[in-house]
């Protein structure tokens, strides 16, 4: 049987849990107790996996630790690996995203931060350099800060090449990169704020998350502040797809490991009310690229619920069938073994869950 890693960072800290057929699960921890852990990623490359931790320690501040033994033990570096150079005049604040290339770019880890800016690795995340040309882009100095801070959340690379790059910032929008970060365009075009004077910026928009498709990576998922889009042409353009949900804001979105034009949410009331769409524990999912959204609750609470579900904190494995997984700030994961459609309750009563990420492991 194939082995699946969950790794579920929280505000006190991060839990592991392994499982063999995705009913049984064993969990280990806190690790990093009573640090907030915003960001966790599991490096697969080169026959070996390597855990990412961006822990966020209220005393000594942000790190990014690694283990090479599923947990086991933990490593940080003697210098802090994700730091702000001294002509930036700032400092890190905490590590929003921890994102392996592909195999395309061994080695290389990129990590989103607040203040919103990029870093890159190129020893499997043990020490990152700033990407100058996003830090310095003009457009910058006018990015805001969302409810949550200003950060950079979302990293995509391309595994048809790796000079190409999607990051998305609360509140800066989606820009992209070709040249592999000498120069960084933003890709907004018919995303939505509705919240400035002018609807439709150029930038400044309050993008949530961006996902690629399993099928075609110049299409692309995308949650906003208010509106779910999709794109066609790597981010050239969006168009809404929200015919089927019951509201429009949110925060997460993941899509299938392989399946191409399905995708998944956890819709919320409205920015004025986080709380599920109608009370209800639901995930809803697309198989037709967005075109119509079906809500999937088999297994799910059936009373009034209350748990929100937080921009990483939804996630899918590789598995077969697909996993699909979230974790609330009730301190909920739930998960499915067959691409969502009957759920189970892994684990409760954890702290607030902050993030979720899930792979085979053997």
């Amino acid at each position: 049987m194939t082995e699946v890693l969950l790794a579920v960072g929280t505000q006190k800290g991060l839990f592991l849990g392994r499982s063999r057929d995705r009913e049984e699960w064993s969990f280990t921890g806190p690790h990093f107790r009573m640090n907030a852990v915003y960001s966790v990623a599991v490096d697969r490359r080169g026959g070996r996996v390597r855990l990412l931790a961006g822990a966020d320690s209220s005393h000594w501040g942000p790190s990014v630790w690694w283990s090479d033994d599923l947990g086991a033990s933990w490593h940080e570096p003697p210098r802090p690996a994700v730091r702000f150079p001294p002509h930036t005049g700032t400092s890190l604040e905490r590590v929003w995203a921890l994102q392996p290339a592909g195999p395309e770019a061994p080695g290389v880890v990129y990590a989103g931060t607040e203040p919103a800016a990029l870093f890159r690795s190129t020893d499997r995340g043990e020490s990152f350099e700033l990407v100058d040309a996003l830090w310095e882009h003009p457009q910058r100095a006018e990015w805001n800060a969302g409810f949550g801070g200003q950060g950079l959340h979302t990293v995509l690379t391309d595994p048809r090449d790796p000079a190409r790059v999607t990051v998305a910032v609360s509140t800066g929008g989606v820009y992209r990169t070709h040249d592999g970060g000498a120069s960084w365009q933003p890709s907004n075009r018919g995303i939505k704020a509705e919240f400035l004077p002018d609807p439709d910026p150029e930038f400044g928009q309050c993008v949530h998350k961006v996902a690629a498709d399993a099928g075609d990576h110049d299409r692309l998922y995308l949650q906003n502040h208010g509106g779910v889009y999709r794109s066609d042409d790597g981010g050239d353009s969006w168009r809404p797809i929200e015919d089927g949900l019951p509201a429009t804001f949110g925060f997460g979105i993941a899509t299938h490991p392989r399946t191409p034009g399905t995708a998944y949410l956890f819709p919320l009331d409205a920015d004025y009310a986080r709380l599920p769409a109608g009370h209800r524990c639901r995930i809803y999912r697309t198989r037709d690229g967005g075109d119509s959204w079906h809500p999937l609750s088999d297994g799910l609470p059936e009373d009034a619920h209350y748990g929100v579900v937080l921009r990483d904190a939804l996630c899918t494995d590789d598995a077969e069938p697909g996993g699909v997984y979230f974790g609330n700030r009730n301190g909920e994961v739930y998960g499915s073994a067959d691409d969502g459609e009957s759920w189970s309750l892994l684990t409760s009563h954890l702290p607030d869950v902050l993030c979720v990420r899930a792979a085979t492991i053997g």
